[in-house]
């Protein structure tokens, strides 16, 4: 019924009807308030005058006052959306930064491995399993988690672990892994974009009211969240947890109580490079799995991590969805690269008045 007047209603605007029933007829077309209704009402005021032309008038200016805020809530949900993206790059880089102040230039390659190995298993299940396909990423999040894991475990015991206080050399000696390792992914799936697919169930969007949301992003925000609440439950209500926090705390005093603070730091570099790991299946369903695809997000992560507070979780949740939303919220007027320069700078300028970050953890002691 309800289509059936707005179509009614339209008809009557571009009919010679008397101008009462024009007057109705824009009540009908105003109260739906999306952009074909702007468009109709457009054209109304154009070609009309007197009563009717002020209405529409009058009308158009009401749609564009509500169509702008549906805009401002589109550029938040795309803000969250990036947000959800960013906390699952950068909260296992918060915790190996955190508890072993080890800047890894090699976290962007651990996203990656977990985007290939999700690559990796829906070949394996499109070629041998297609009826599992819709649980491929239910398949790859545990494998994707154990591979980049290993990796990290390799990379702490056999690299990092000698390097231990002095940073320029570890940073340089992450940034040269992760050379090696995208051009290890390069000469084994070769240089181009693989094509991940999307279950049924990420695949799709719904509107609510003039917001688009599509189910892939909604589902990362979903799991990035559980992500997060697992990973905080992990830290406040385990012994692996509570040794993670007195390392972070106090090492020294850590390893006077008996914590073994070398394998305390070698399993937590597994564990972030693990969620890293994880952090790549989600990224697979919305972004192109390339060797070059953790490259994008390292730079982003770091940023979350210095803006929330180095090491506390609560600050990366906050600091990723706080720079997607700023983000997306320059896009339009700044473009997308001069707007990441813009938010770089703030954050930069932030760090000058706060060095410890947003939510700077209390206590901490920095040795060598």
């Amino acid at each position: 019924i309800e289509r059936f007047d707005q179509a009614r209603a339209a008809s009557v605007l571009v009919s010679d009807k008397p101008e009462a029933d024009k007057l109705a007829a824009i009540s009908v077309i105003a109260a739906r308030g999306d952009r074909d209704a702007l468009s109709l009402l457009t054209s109304v005021e154009a070609s009309s005058g007197g009563a009717v032309k002020g209405a529409a008038s009058s009308a158009i200016g009401a749609i564009n006052s509500t169509l702008a805020l549906w805009d401002a809530g589109q550029n938040i949900w795309y803000g969250i959306s990036l947000g959800s993206v960013l906390l699952l790059a950068a909260i296992g880089l918060a915790i190996t930064f955190g508890v072993m102040g080890v800047i890894n230039m090699a976290h962007g390659e651990m996203v990656m491995l977990g985007a290939y190995t999700t690559f990796v298993v829906q070949q394996v299940i499109r070629t041998s399993f297609p009826e599992l396909f819709d649980w491929s990423l239910v398949i790859a999040l545990p494998l994707a988690f154990l591979v980049a894991a290993l990796v990290g475990l390799a990379i702490e015991r056999g690299v990092i672990r000698l390097l231990y206080g002095r940073p320029l050399e570890t940073l340089l000696a992450t940034w040269g892994i992760s050379l090696v390792l995208q051009q290890a992914v390069r000469t084994i799936f070769g240089p181009t974009n693989q094509e991940v697919g999307n279950p049924s169930w990420m695949s799709g969007s719904f509107d609510v009211g003039q917001l688009a949301i599509t189910w892939n992003r909604l589902w990362i925000l979903v799991f990035a969240l559980l992500v997060f609440g697992v990973l905080l439950y992990v830290m406040k209500h385990t012994p692996w947890g509570l040794r993670m926090r007195a390392v972070t705390a106090n090492r020294r005093m850590a390893a006077s109580m008996g914590i073994r603070t070398p394998w305390v730091d070698a399993l937590t570099f597994a564990l972030g490079s693990g969620i890293a790991g994880i952090a790549g299946v989600a990224l697979s369903q919305i972004d192109n799995v390339s060797p070059n695809l953790g490259r994008g997000y390292i730079i982003d992560s770091f940023m979350v991590v210095v803006f929330g507070g180095v090491g506390n979780l609560w600050g990366t949740l906050v600091g990723a969805f706080s720079l997607g939303i700023v983000n997306k919220f320059l896009e339009p007027y700044a473009g997308a690269v001069l707007g990441k320069i813009v938010v770089l700078v703030l954050i930069i300028l932030f760090i000058q008045k706060r060095p410890r970050g947003l939510f700077a953890l209390k206590g901490r002691a920095v040795e060598a």
